[in-house]
């Protein structure tokens, strides 16, 4: 194995654990105004990400960084077609962040519910769009020889695409409830259990659909690498996680049913990529325009040093969020809380 193949996988493990943690987040911002019928609930729904929404952006960061260093070339090609996809999903992430730390500054009602707004958008649009734009790099972009963006905006918003971006939107949005489950209490945790069973059913149906779609479409489109088994499997192993998802939830088991949740999508994640390599950036106008692992790589020298680096560092980096994970790990129940205005965002844990 190569330095290049390394990488990926560190590249796809990168995508997985950020999709898997802030996932739960999106959720919860998505669930805010359908569960949050009133200022405490809404309160409580936002503290239990409180601690680690930001922390859970470090794998965005780190993996949008280790493409950069690792695969310069998928980095510009990718970072430059999808240069309004992505500033949209900035523009989100930001407002997102600004509205978690201003909502409680001021004692007005009115002041809130558009922080709130705020936080809604900014966890919809970023769910949505990252299963866009995923979708488009399984489809394929119009890449030319040079390997330069030919095509427009419009043609990200094909069918399949689309359909990616509705099975994120769906996946986060049953983590989230899922998350709620394990840290809320009282009318609120029940609220969450229900709406986890809506939307696992509806992830079994939409994710199962797009996992299908992948594994027949995308080979049909001559985008094949020598991992097809892999992907199936990989991809039957969502589907069974979603589906243990689904019933641990009905059984009650809500510990069992956020981890199921979790490995459903960690492995749909992962049969992405495994249904993508050796390609990283495949081109719908030929197959010789394609970016792969090898033509679009570092260095040897440079992924080596990169890969001893990780190696130091990336243990402390998972010790330190596991340890906040820790701390916060108790339920937060919907006590009364003092006017916002003399208190920050706190609740009781």
């Amino acid at each position: 194995m190569h330095f290049h193949d390394v990488w990926f996988i560190a590249i796809a493990v990168l995508w997985a654990g950020y999709f898997v943690l802030e996932g739960f987040d999106f959720g919860v911002g998505v669930l805010l105004p359908v569960l949050g019928r009133d200022e405490t609930r809404r309160r409580v729904m936002i503290n239990t990400i409180g601690p680690v929404w930001d922390g859970n952006e470090v794998w965005l960061l780190t993996a949008g960084g280790a493409t950069f260093a690792a695969f310069p070339g998928w980095y510009a090609s990718m970072f430059s077609a999808f240069y309004l996809p992505l500033l949209l999903i900035l523009v989100a992430l930001i407002l997102r962040g600004v509205a978690f730390e201003y909502r409680g500054k001021r004692d007005s009602v009115t002041w809130r519910r558009r922080w709130d707004a705020a936080i809604f958008g900014g966890s919809l649009l970023p769910a949505i769009l990252w299963g866009v734009a995923f979708g488009n790099v399984l489809h394929g972009i119009k890449i030319d020889a040079a390997h330069n963006y030919v095509g427009n905006f419009w043609d990200f918003l094909n069918p399949y695409a689309l359909l990616g971006g509705l099975t994120t939107l769906v996946l986060f949005t049953l983590d989230g409830a899922l998350f709620l489950t394990l840290k809320t209490t009282g009318e609120l945790r029940g609220d969450a259990n229900r709406a986890a069973r809506l939307t696992g059913a509806l992830a079994i149906v939409v994710g199962g659909g797009f996992l299908a779609w992948t594994e027949y479409s995308y080979r049909a489109a001559g985008h094949t690498g020598g991992t097809g088994a892999a992907s199936v499997a990989l991809a039957a192993v969502a589907a069974v996680a979603l589906i243990v998802a689904f019933a641990a939830n009905l059984g009650g088991r809500e510990g069992v049913a956020f981890a199921a949740g979790a490995a459903a999508i960690a492995a749909a994640t992962a049969t992405l990529f495994t249904a993508l390599y050796p390609n990283v950036l495949p081109s719908s106008i030929d197959a010789a325009y394609n970016l792969t692992v090898a033509n679009a790589s570092s260095t040897a020298k440079t992924l080596a040093l990169m890969t001893v680096i990780a190696c130091i560092f990336l243990p402390f980096v998972l010790l330190y969020q596991g340890w906040t994970y820790w701390v916060f790990r108790k339920r937060i129940s919907a006590a009364p809380q003092a006017p916002e205005s003399r208190q920050p965002e706190t609740a009781t844990r």
